[in-house]
């Protein structure tokens, strides 16, 4: 399940950052060929990798990796595999341009996500098919094809609710911009503060949903089970429900706890662990999930997806300019090759896939195996002896088919956890030395989030740098074209936004000597040269020619603004505010600044008879 997060986040991604505006060259019926070629080959791939699989399930490969160790291997390739053949149907055959041609698709982008959902969750049902009955023999119980397949849907439905949702709903702000409380939303603030919003809501009453997809249902009534819920009445623990989790009809060993506020907050047993496990062990499984809610662990995850937010926003502005500015793609984005904007694209997604890699992979997966360490230890505490949680993990191990020694990325292997469980019999202070570990890296990450959230989205640095590199590229498109006067003028204006003050008046210079009545470079250069930081580079006399000749030329309030500065720069007070009452009643937006502009003028004492 947690693999499949990360690969519905890849899947979303890749669709979404592809570029199909052009009508491809090949017709709808080569696309469809396309699509069931490449699944027809991917079926063929899958029956053969899952046929050789069950021919040696009682046997170690090559390599003396166990069968259940190998089919979760084969799964995760033909998953990746999955991956890259979905990223074929979308920039070789062109998917995204005909689901956006479906009519009411454009317009909402959660039709298109379903649309290519659906297509790579073709090829999930396609391993998933093909696995029956390879699963059947490695993990050596009875389930219906149907019913494993069912039971995978189930199990991977609640990852696309949030997405859903989200999706919706953002749809639905796009569509309502012109509406001024929700124009704030558009902004990289407003995304940030509806996320987390949106993300709090979600983990409080997702339990909800997802218990029904699961098909949890509570336990009849036995021994086993009020002992267990006596426990957990003992130990003050709160939740909401003790909950049989029937995914995979029951048969998978395993345990979980969902929800942070008592309220809403659950614990599944599935079947075959409540059948297998001993009373104790079963209150030890327990004791594992309250550490989970002890040490607010689901919370925590809060940060991490929140994180992640974060540094999306951030890191794709930065991929984006870095790749847009090269020579060979800024020549091409927005022009007539679509070819080369599909490349671009194609690239721009590498860095940002890798990028969701590490973060889940090894970031996140870091902190999710030392949350069940921690969580292991609590179990031993509240048991008062590692005993019983070390022989629910040692039996667990044994029935699920000798994963004792397979580890993932978001869980130590068994043998790890139980070695983990052995020392503290050995040492009481672990648990306590561990918990402060993760302590200290949860603090180091969330200082270290928080200011590459700010460094990424909000500091004046990251537009610095962005102003650099596309800068970078002008430069080298006006050495290639200097009499551009187009070019030369934009490479003035990225000079004055980034503050290279010299270089902004030189191109601005330029421009004025290759058109003398390019208005927007003579208002530019005006202003530039009465307001510049540096005041060796101000020369307010030649400022003032050049914002009369930019308001000869039009008289908007813009120009008419830095008229009035450059006339207040030369004393000439009485005009500055003529100017500036001129330039308000012309003006149509930013009102409030024209005024300030206007009150700045009039409090100096040459301007004060010049009052309304």
């Amino acid at each position: 399940m947690f693999n499949n997060i990360i690969y519905f986040i890849v899947v979303l991604l890749i669709f979404n950052i592809s570029y199909q505006e052009t009508v491809p060259k090949e017709s709808l019926a080569y696309t469809v060929l396309m699509l069931f070629t490449t699944w027809v080959v991917f079926g063929v791939y899958c029956r053969l990798g899952f046929q050789r699989l069950e021919e040696r399930a009682g046997e170690e490969d090559e390599r003396g990796r166990s069968p259940v160790a190998e089919y979760h291997g084969l799964v995760l390739r033909l998953s990746i595999l999955a991956i890259f053949l979905f990223a074929l149907d979308v920039y070789l055959f062109h998917l995204k341009y005909w689901v956006q041609i479906i009519p009411g698709f454009r317009t909402f982008s959660v039709l298109q996500g379903l649309a290519a959902i659906g297509v790579f969750l073709g090829y999930l049902v396609t391993i998933w098919y093909f696995s029956h009955s390879a699963y059947v023999a490695v993990f050596h119980t009875v389930i219906s094809r149907k019913s494993l397949i069912i039971s995978n849907f189930r199990l991977n439905a609640p990852i696309l609710f949030p997405w859903f949702a989200i999706s919706l709903i953002y749809d639905f702000i796009s569509l309502a911009t012109g509406i001024g409380s929700l124009r704030f939303f558009a902004t990289p603030a407003g995304e940030l503060i509806f996320f987390a919003a949106f993300l709090v809501l979600l983990m409080v009453f997702l339990p909800l949903i997802i218990q029904y997809f699961w098909g949890c249902r509570p336990f009849a009534p036995s021994q086993k089970v009020r002992e267990v819920e006596n426990f957990l009445r003992e130990k003050g623990f709160k939740y909401r429900g003790l909950l049989r989790w029937s995914v995979f009809e029951g048969r998978m060993m395993t345990a979980g706890i969902m929800g942070f506020l008592p309220r809403f907050r659950y614990i599944l047993i599935t079947d075959s662990l409540m059948e297998m496990l001993g009373t104790e062990e079963l209150k030890a499984v327990v004791a594992h999930e309250m550490g989970h809610a002890k040490y607010r662990h689901m919370f925590l995850y809060f940060f991490f997806f929140l994180g992640f937010v974060v540094l999306s926003f951030g890191l794709f502005d930065i991929f984006f300019y870095s790749l847009a500015t090269q020579p060979y793609f800024s020549s091409v984005i927005g022009g007539s090759r679509p070819q080369g904007t599909s490349l671009f694209y194609l690239l721009l997604s590498i860095p940002i896939l890798l990028s969701i890699f590490f973060y889940f992979r090894y970031l996140m997966g870091f902190f999710m195996r030392h949350f069940e360490r921690q969580a292991d230890l609590y179990s031993a505490r509240v048991m008062g002896t590692p005993r019983p949680t070390i022989s629910s993990l040692e039996k667990i191990a044994m029935l699920s088919g000798k994963i004792r020694d397979l580890p993932s990325w978001h869980h130590f292997s068994i043998k790890q956890r139980v070695e983990t469980l052995w020392r503290l019999l050995e040492d009481p202070s672990l648990a306590k030395r561990h918990s402060r570990f993760v302590a200290v890296c949860f603090s180091i990450y969330l200082v270290c989030m928080i200011g590459a959230g700010y460094f990424l989205d909000f500091s004046p640095q990251k537009e610095m740098i962005i102003l650099g590199l596309v800068a970078k590229s002008v430069e080298a498109s006006v050495e290639k074209n200097p009499q551009d006067i187009e070019l030369t003028e934009r490479l003035a204006f990225l000079y004055h936004e980034a503050g290279k003050y010299n270089k902004a008046i030189k191109a601005y210079e330029k421009v004025i000597k290759m058109d003398k009545n390019r208005a927007i470079a003579l208002n530019n250069l005006a202003w530039l040269l009465v307001t510049v930081p540096e005041k060796r580079l101000r020369d307010p006399a030649r400022a003032l020619v050049l914002a009369e000749r930019a308001v000869a030329l039009q008289k908007s309030p813009i120009f008419l603004d830095t008229l009035a500065e450059a006339l207040y720069a030369n004393g000439r007070v009485a005009e500055a505010v003529r100017a500036a009452r001129e330039a308000l009643s012309l003006a149509r937006e930013r009102k409030s600044y024209y005024e300030k502009q206007l009150k700045r003028f009039s409090a100096h004492p040459g301007g004060k008879n010049n009052l309304p």
